[in-house]
Protein backbone atom coordinates (compact mmCIF):
# COMPACT_ATOMS: atom_id res chain seq x y z
CA UNK A 1 0.00 0.00 0.00
CA UNK A 2 2.83 2.62 0.84
CA UNK A 3 4.48 1.58 -2.24
CA UNK A 4 1.16 2.66 -4.47
CA UNK A 5 0.89 5.40 -3.03
CA UNK A 6 4.65 6.52 -3.06
CA UNK A 7 4.49 5.70 -6.77
CA UNK A 8 1.21 7.86 -7.49
CA UNK A 9 3.45 11.00 -5.74
CA UNK A 10 6.22 10.17 -7.70
CA UNK A 11 4.08 10.01 -10.72
CA UNK A 12 2.23 13.62 -9.81
CA UNK A 13 5.48 15.12 -9.68
CA UNK A 14 6.80 14.17 -12.84
CA UNK A 15 4.04 15.42 -14.51
CA UNK A 16 4.43 18.75 -12.61
CA UNK A 17 7.71 18.91 -13.84
CA UNK A 18 6.69 17.93 -17.57
CA UNK A 19 4.41 21.20 -17.16
CA UNK A 20 7.15 23.26 -16.08
CA UNK A 21 8.54 24.58 -19.59
CA UNK A 22 5.72 25.55 -20.30
CA UNK A 23 5.82 28.10 -17.61
CA UNK A 24 8.55 30.78 -17.31
CA UNK A 25 9.98 31.17 -14.17
CA UNK A 26 10.21 35.25 -14.20
CA UNK A 27 10.85 35.99 -10.04
CA UNK A 28 11.55 34.25 -6.84
CA UNK A 29 7.41 33.73 -5.97
CA UNK A 30 7.57 31.12 -9.07
CA UNK A 31 10.15 29.36 -8.05
CA UNK A 32 9.51 29.30 -4.47
CA UNK A 33 6.22 27.44 -5.47
CA UNK A 34 7.65 24.57 -7.41
CA UNK A 35 9.57 23.69 -4.41
CA UNK A 36 6.52 24.33 -2.16
CA UNK A 37 5.01 21.88 -4.61
CA UNK A 38 8.42 19.25 -4.73
CA UNK A 39 7.86 19.57 -0.56
CA UNK A 40 4.11 18.44 -0.27
CA UNK A 41 4.25 15.56 -2.39
CA UNK A 42 7.33 14.28 -0.94
CA UNK A 43 6.35 15.46 2.85
CA UNK A 44 3.05 12.96 1.96
CA UNK A 45 4.60 10.61 0.82
CA UNK A 46 7.67 10.19 3.76
CA UNK A 47 4.27 10.68 6.28
CA UNK A 48 2.33 7.46 4.36
CA UNK A 49 6.02 5.57 5.40
CA UNK A 50 6.24 6.72 8.63
CA UNK A 51 2.98 5.44 9.68
CA UNK A 52 3.39 2.13 7.99
CA UNK A 53 6.57 1.29 10.55
CA UNK A 54 4.53 2.45 13.28
CA UNK A 55 3.14 -0.55 13.03
CA UNK A 56 5.13 -4.12 14.01
CA UNK A 57 3.41 -7.74 14.08
CA UNK A 58 4.27 -9.76 16.89
CA UNK A 59 4.54 -12.78 16.01
CA UNK A 60 4.74 -14.62 19.33
CA UNK A 61 1.17 -13.21 20.10
CA UNK A 62 -0.72 -13.90 16.80
CA UNK A 63 -2.41 -16.98 15.46
CA UNK A 64 -2.22 -17.42 11.54
CA UNK A 65 -1.81 -19.81 9.11
CA UNK A 66 -0.38 -22.66 8.65
CA UNK A 67 -1.48 -23.58 12.44
CA UNK A 68 1.97 -25.86 12.82
CA UNK A 69 1.93 -28.20 15.78
CA UNK A 70 -0.94 -25.60 17.53
CA UNK A 71 -2.19 -27.40 20.56
CA UNK A 72 0.19 -30.63 20.18
CA UNK A 73 3.70 -29.18 19.83
CA UNK A 74 5.77 -28.17 22.74
CA UNK A 75 6.93 -25.55 20.60
CA UNK A 76 3.54 -24.02 19.91
CA UNK A 77 2.53 -20.86 21.27
CA UNK A 78 -1.09 -21.88 21.86
CA UNK A 79 -2.94 -24.14 23.22
CA UNK A 80 -6.56 -25.80 22.74
CA UNK A 81 -9.10 -26.70 25.10
CA UNK A 82 -12.60 -28.68 24.83
CA UNK A 83 -13.99 -28.84 21.54
CA UNK A 84 -11.92 -27.05 19.64
CA UNK A 85 -9.93 -28.34 16.44
CA UNK A 86 -7.11 -27.59 14.07
CA UNK A 87 -8.02 -27.25 10.28
CA UNK A 88 -5.38 -26.02 7.44
CA UNK A 89 -8.13 -23.30 6.97
CA UNK A 90 -9.30 -22.41 10.39
CA UNK A 91 -9.39 -23.14 14.24
CA UNK A 92 -12.89 -24.47 14.75
CA UNK A 93 -13.51 -23.64 18.47
CA UNK A 94 -16.91 -25.41 18.54
CA UNK A 95 -18.85 -27.42 15.81
CA UNK A 96 -22.60 -26.51 14.93
CA UNK A 97 -23.67 -29.14 17.40
CA UNK A 98 -25.70 -28.89 20.45
CA UNK A 99 -23.73 -28.20 24.41
CA UNK A 100 -20.36 -27.44 23.08
CA UNK A 101 -17.30 -25.90 24.62
CA UNK A 102 -13.88 -24.79 22.97
CA UNK A 103 -10.86 -22.20 23.14
CA UNK A 104 -7.67 -21.42 21.95
CA UNK A 105 -5.68 -19.52 24.30
CA UNK A 106 -1.86 -18.20 24.05
CA UNK A 107 0.74 -19.45 26.20
CA UNK A 108 3.17 -16.38 26.21
CA UNK A 109 2.20 -13.35 28.93
CA UNK A 110 1.40 -10.09 27.23
CA UNK A 111 3.48 -6.99 28.27
CA UNK A 112 3.33 -4.62 25.17
CA UNK A 113 1.72 -1.37 26.23
CA UNK A 114 -0.16 -0.02 22.92
CA UNK A 115 -1.08 -2.23 20.28
CA UNK A 116 -3.77 -3.57 17.91
CA UNK A 117 -5.32 -6.93 17.74
CA UNK A 118 -7.03 -7.71 14.21
CA UNK A 119 -9.09 -10.84 14.54
CA UNK A 120 -10.60 -12.67 11.27
CA UNK A 121 -13.37 -14.84 12.55
CA UNK A 122 -16.31 -16.88 10.69
CA UNK A 123 -19.91 -17.74 12.63
CA UNK A 124 -22.04 -19.96 10.45
CA UNK A 125 -24.18 -22.71 10.74
CA UNK A 126 -27.74 -24.12 8.85
CA UNK A 127 -30.47 -23.34 11.46
CA UNK A 128 -32.44 -20.03 10.94
CA UNK A 129 -31.97 -16.70 12.63
CA UNK A 130 -32.77 -16.16 16.56
CA UNK A 131 -32.25 -20.03 16.58
CA UNK A 132 -28.77 -20.24 16.12
CA UNK A 133 -25.86 -19.99 19.68
CA UNK A 134 -24.45 -18.91 21.53
CA UNK A 135 -21.87 -16.72 20.27
CA UNK A 136 -18.18 -16.49 20.42
CA UNK A 137 -15.59 -14.22 22.90
CA UNK A 138 -11.99 -12.40 22.51
CA UNK A 139 -10.42 -12.44 25.78
CA UNK A 140 -7.30 -10.58 27.68
CA UNK A 141 -7.54 -12.31 30.92
CA UNK A 142 -5.36 -13.13 34.02
CA UNK A 143 -6.44 -16.66 33.85
CA UNK A 144 -6.17 -19.13 30.92
CA UNK A 145 -8.16 -22.68 29.83
CA UNK A 146 -10.84 -21.99 32.64
CA UNK A 147 -14.08 -23.42 31.04
CA UNK A 148 -17.36 -21.66 31.98
CA UNK A 149 -20.57 -20.11 30.83
CA UNK A 150 -19.74 -16.74 29.22
CA UNK A 151 -18.91 -18.24 25.96
CA UNK A 152 -16.85 -21.27 26.80
CA UNK A 153 -15.22 -19.47 29.99
CA UNK A 154 -15.17 -18.27 33.40
CA UNK A 155 -17.55 -16.01 34.74
CA UNK A 156 -16.30 -13.20 36.97
CA UNK A 157 -13.06 -13.02 34.74
CA UNK A 158 -10.57 -10.56 35.52
CA UNK A 159 -9.66 -8.85 32.57
CA UNK A 160 -10.49 -8.11 28.71
CA UNK A 161 -13.63 -9.30 27.12
CA UNK A 162 -15.09 -8.58 23.57
CA UNK A 163 -18.10 -10.83 23.21
CA UNK A 164 -20.16 -11.57 19.86
CA UNK A 165 -23.55 -12.76 20.71
CA UNK A 166 -25.61 -14.25 18.45
CA UNK A 167 -28.65 -15.41 20.16
CA UNK A 168 -31.11 -12.80 22.00
CA UNK A 169 -31.98 -13.89 25.56
CA UNK A 170 -33.24 -10.94 26.65
CA UNK A 171 -34.48 -8.83 23.88
CA UNK A 172 -37.90 -8.05 24.11
CA UNK A 173 -38.16 -4.48 23.65
CA UNK A 174 -35.87 -4.67 20.19
CA UNK A 175 -33.50 -2.28 21.14
CA UNK A 176 -30.71 -3.30 19.40
CA UNK A 177 -29.91 -6.44 16.47
CA UNK A 178 -28.49 -9.22 16.68
CA UNK A 179 -25.70 -10.62 16.26
CA UNK A 180 -24.16 -7.65 18.57
CA UNK A 181 -20.60 -7.05 19.86
CA UNK A 182 -19.63 -6.00 23.28
CA UNK A 183 -17.00 -5.00 25.83
CA UNK A 184 -16.70 -5.73 29.25
CA UNK A 185 -14.12 -5.29 31.74
CA UNK A 186 -13.99 -7.95 34.67
CA UNK A 187 -11.96 -7.08 38.13
CA UNK A 188 -12.72 -10.29 39.59
CA UNK A 189 -16.09 -9.63 41.31
CA UNK A 190 -18.83 -8.38 38.00
CA UNK A 191 -20.43 -11.00 36.10
CA UNK A 192 -22.17 -11.58 32.74
CA UNK A 193 -25.74 -12.15 32.99
CA UNK A 194 -26.87 -14.08 29.88
CA UNK A 195 -30.30 -13.86 30.81
CA UNK A 196 -29.85 -9.71 30.02
CA UNK A 197 -27.28 -10.15 27.18
CA UNK A 198 -24.85 -8.73 29.37
CA UNK A 199 -26.44 -5.23 29.19
CA UNK A 200 -25.34 -4.42 33.58
CA UNK A 201 -21.53 -4.77 32.78
CA UNK A 202 -21.48 -3.70 29.11
CA UNK A 203 -19.07 -0.52 28.37
CA UNK A 204 -20.43 -0.38 24.79
CA UNK A 205 -20.78 -2.35 21.77
CA UNK A 206 -22.81 -2.05 18.29
CA UNK A 207 -24.47 -4.82 16.11
CA UNK A 208 -22.92 -6.23 13.37
CA UNK A 209 -24.02 -9.30 11.12
CA UNK A 210 -21.38 -11.43 10.98
CA UNK A 211 -23.72 -14.89 11.18
CA UNK A 212 -23.84 -16.30 7.69
CA UNK A 213 -22.21 -13.49 6.13
CA UNK A 214 -21.23 -13.50 2.54
CA UNK A 215 -18.14 -11.34 2.99
CA UNK A 216 -14.68 -12.16 5.35
CA UNK A 217 -15.76 -10.66 8.88
CA UNK A 218 -13.23 -8.80 10.89
CA UNK A 219 -13.00 -7.16 14.58
CA UNK A 220 -10.36 -4.75 15.79
CA UNK A 221 -9.26 -3.71 18.48
CA UNK A 222 -6.76 -1.11 20.01
CA UNK A 223 -5.42 -0.22 23.22
CA UNK A 224 -3.23 2.72 23.38
CA UNK A 225 -3.42 5.72 25.87
CA UNK A 226 -5.75 4.26 28.20
CA UNK A 227 -8.44 4.27 25.50
CA UNK A 228 -9.94 1.24 24.00
CA UNK A 229 -11.55 1.57 20.39
CA UNK A 230 -13.53 -1.25 18.72
CA UNK A 231 -14.11 -1.38 15.28
CA UNK A 232 -15.50 -4.35 12.62
CA UNK A 233 -15.42 -4.99 9.31
CA UNK A 234 -18.37 -7.34 8.04
CA UNK A 235 -19.74 -5.46 5.05
CA UNK A 236 -17.08 -6.36 2.47
CA UNK A 237 -15.66 -3.07 1.74
CA UNK A 238 -12.55 -2.99 3.25
CA UNK A 239 -13.92 -0.16 5.68
CA UNK A 240 -13.83 0.30 9.54
CA UNK A 241 -16.65 0.50 11.40
CA UNK A 242 -17.01 2.21 14.62
CA UNK A 243 -18.53 -0.23 17.49
CA UNK A 244 -17.18 1.09 20.83
CA UNK A 245 -14.88 3.95 22.39
CA UNK A 246 -13.72 4.09 25.65
CA UNK A 247 -11.27 6.19 27.61
CA UNK A 248 -9.57 6.02 30.76
CA UNK A 249 -9.44 2.39 30.35
CA UNK A 250 -6.27 0.64 32.49
CA UNK A 251 -5.14 -2.93 32.11
CA UNK A 252 -2.61 -4.57 34.05
CA UNK A 253 0.12 -6.05 32.00
CA UNK A 254 1.10 -10.15 32.00
CA UNK A 255 -2.21 -11.15 31.00
CA UNK A 256 -3.11 -13.86 28.21
CA UNK A 257 -4.56 -13.71 24.87
CA UNK A 258 -7.51 -16.02 24.22
CA UNK A 259 -10.59 -16.82 21.94
CA UNK A 260 -13.54 -19.43 23.28
CA UNK A 261 -17.38 -20.27 22.30
CA UNK A 262 -20.27 -22.23 23.18
CA UNK A 263 -23.07 -24.01 22.30
CA UNK A 264 -26.84 -24.81 24.10
CA UNK A 265 -29.50 -25.93 22.97
CA UNK A 266 -28.91 -24.40 19.40
CA UNK A 267 -25.65 -24.08 18.02
CA UNK A 268 -23.33 -22.89 15.21
CA UNK A 269 -19.97 -23.34 14.22
CA UNK A 270 -17.48 -20.90 15.15
CA UNK A 271 -14.01 -20.55 13.38
CA UNK A 272 -11.00 -18.23 14.33
CA UNK A 273 -9.20 -17.43 10.75
CA UNK A 274 -6.34 -15.76 12.52
CA UNK A 275 -5.74 -13.35 15.26
CA UNK A 276 -2.58 -11.14 14.32
CA UNK A 277 -1.16 -8.77 16.96
CA UNK A 278 0.87 -5.45 16.21
CA UNK A 279 2.41 -3.39 18.41
CA UNK A 280 2.03 0.42 18.01
CA UNK A 281 5.04 2.57 18.47
CA UNK A 282 3.22 5.79 20.36
CA UNK A 283 5.68 8.56 21.76
CA UNK A 284 5.22 9.63 25.16
CA UNK A 285 6.48 13.04 26.61
CA UNK A 286 8.59 12.52 29.86
CA UNK A 287 5.77 13.93 31.69
CA UNK A 288 3.22 11.14 30.33
CA UNK A 289 5.69 8.33 31.53
CA UNK A 290 5.95 9.96 35.02
CA UNK A 291 2.46 10.10 35.24
CA UNK A 292 1.64 6.87 33.81
CA UNK A 293 1.27 4.22 36.87
CA UNK A 294 1.29 0.96 37.24
CA UNK A 295 -1.71 -1.25 37.15
CA UNK A 296 -2.93 -4.16 38.97
CA UNK A 297 -6.68 -4.50 39.10
CA UNK A 298 -8.37 -3.56 35.57
CA UNK A 299 -10.47 -0.38 35.96
CA UNK A 300 -12.24 2.54 34.04
CA UNK A 301 -13.20 5.99 34.77
CA UNK A 302 -16.79 6.80 35.10
CA UNK A 303 -17.83 3.12 35.50
CA UNK A 304 -21.50 3.78 36.41
CA UNK A 305 -22.00 6.18 33.28
CA UNK A 306 -21.00 2.67 31.28
CA UNK A 307 -23.56 0.08 32.81
CA UNK A 308 -27.14 0.24 30.98
CA UNK A 309 -30.72 0.23 32.29
CA UNK A 310 -32.50 -2.90 32.57
CA UNK A 311 -36.42 -2.62 32.63
CA UNK A 312 -37.56 -4.67 35.47
CA UNK A 313 -40.83 -6.48 33.48
CA UNK A 314 -43.17 -5.65 35.37
CA UNK A 315 -46.60 -8.24 36.61
CA UNK A 316 -49.12 -8.65 33.97
CA UNK A 317 -52.91 -9.39 35.14
CA UNK A 318 -52.84 -13.04 35.46
CA UNK A 319 -50.37 -12.71 37.42
CA UNK A 320 -51.94 -10.10 40.09
CA UNK A 321 -55.17 -12.02 39.68
CA UNK A 322 -53.44 -15.27 41.05
CA UNK A 323 -51.23 -13.35 43.79
CA UNK A 324 -54.40 -11.50 44.87
CA UNK A 325 -56.35 -15.23 44.88
CA UNK A 326 -53.45 -16.88 46.96
CA UNK A 327 -53.13 -14.52 49.16
CA UNK A 328 -56.67 -14.01 50.24
CA UNK A 329 -56.66 -18.14 50.33
CA UNK A 330 -53.96 -17.84 53.07
CA UNK A 331 -54.92 -14.82 54.90
CA UNK A 332 -58.47 -17.43 54.91
CA UNK A 333 -56.87 -20.10 55.81
CA UNK A 334 -54.91 -18.20 58.69
CA UNK A 335 -57.76 -16.77 60.14
CA UNK A 336 -59.90 -20.43 60.17
CA UNK A 337 -56.93 -21.72 61.89
CA UNK A 338 -56.76 -18.77 64.45
CA UNK A 339 -60.27 -19.37 65.34
CA UNK A 340 -59.74 -22.73 66.00
CA UNK A 341 -56.96 -22.48 68.33
CA UNK A 342 -58.87 -19.85 70.31
CA UNK A 343 -61.87 -21.99 70.42
CA UNK A 344 -60.04 -24.72 72.15
CA UNK A 345 -57.96 -22.18 74.15
CA UNK A 346 -61.17 -21.23 75.62
CA UNK A 347 -62.86 -24.42 76.11
CA UNK A 348 -60.07 -25.40 78.29
CA UNK A 349 -59.89 -22.82 80.09
CA UNK A 350 -63.32 -22.79 81.23
CA UNK A 351 -62.98 -26.58 82.53
CA UNK A 352 -60.03 -24.90 84.62
CA UNK A 353 -62.79 -23.56 86.48
CA UNK A 354 -65.09 -27.10 86.87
Amino acid sequence: MVASVTKLNLDRLRRFCFLCPMFHLKNLRELTCVFVTMYVLMSQSLADDRDFMEEFLKREYSLAKPYRGLGFSSSSQWDLMGTAMVTPDYVRLTPDLQSRQGAVWSRIPFFVRDWELKVHFKIHGQAKKNLNGDGMAIWLTKDRMQSGPVFGSMNQFIGLGIFVDTYPNADKSHDRVFPYVSVMLGNGTLSYDHDSDGRHTELGGCSALTRNAIYDTFLLIRFSRNRLTLMVDVEGKQEWKDCADISGLRLPSGYFFGASSATGDLSDNHDIISMKLYQLTVVRTPEEEEEEEEVTIPSVDNMDKFQAEVEVEGTSGVQFFFTLLFSILGLGVLAVVGLMVYGRWKENRRKRFY
